[in-house]
């Protein structure tokens, strides 16, 4: 392969969700970059992929950084994955792509699945953009800003959450942006995959007292009454 970086998308659930380019670019590379490398290697397994890993997740990326430049500079080809989705997306990766430019070395993505735009097609409120403002903040003074801030978008606005503090995210959604409409989706691509759409409120209401499990994604509707863009 030619030597460089290649970014490479993975599924965010189902595993058929590889692409046959993934697959080829995977098993053609010297060397995989993985968050987690032995969720990694149950992907890998499934393909076939003969490939070793190499860990580089976000307490280590930095000292990967420098390593990895020269091994491309020296002709290889190496691969960078996460556990799903993109890298480089709420995920680590962003560290790596940049030193590589910088570098002047080669970064070519394999496009994948990605849990933002899969829960924005889910939801129905798309079609002309969306804002994915990524984690939601843990303190409820910092989340209730961001929501603030994000209150007069005229798309929709994507927020990652962890199942045990959702409902806390439903509750400032309520809070400061009132009964507009919400989709939240869990394990997206998944057996149990569950998408529900209505107010913040009626969500907690839904989900109180159950057991929810996996990554959640929360999609706000805009204000159905603004038409200039002020995000």
């Amino acid at each position: 392969m030619t030597p460089g970086l290649y970014v490479v998308g993975t599924p965010i659930g189902n595993l058929e969700d590889l692409s046959p380019r993934a697959v080829q670019t995977l098993s053609g590379v010297e060397a995989i970059l993985t968050e987690d490398t032995r969720h990694t290697r149950i992907l890998l397994d499934r393909f076939g992929i003969k490939t070793p890993t190499v860990s580089c997740h976000k307490f280590n990326e930095a000292s990967r950084v420098e390593g990895v430049v020269q091994r491309i500079k020296a002709g290889a080809a190496v691969a960078l994955v996460t556990d799903s989705g993109m890298p480089a997306i709420s995920d680590p990766g962003s560290r790596m792509v940049a030193a590589c430019r910088r570098a002047g070395v080669a970064v070519t993505a394999v496009p994948g699945p990605t849990a933002v735009t899969t829960a924005v097609a889910l939801s129905g409120f798309g079609g002309n953009g969306f804002v994915f403002a990524g984690f939601a903040p843990r303190k409820s003074g910092a989340m209730r800003r961001l929501l603030g801030e994000l209150a007069e978008c005229p798309v929709p606005v994507v927020l990652y959450e962890s199942p045990y503090r959702v409902l806390k995210l439903l509750g400032e959604i309520t809070v400061v942006l009132g009964d507009r409409p919400v989709c939240m989706a869990r394990e997206l691509t998944k057996k149990f995959e569950e998408t529900r759409v209505g107010t913040a409120l009626e969500l907690i209401e839904a989900y109180k007292g159950r057991t929810v499990k996996g990554e959640i994604v929360v999609v706000v509707a805009p204000r159905v009454d603004r038409h200039e863009p002020e995000c």
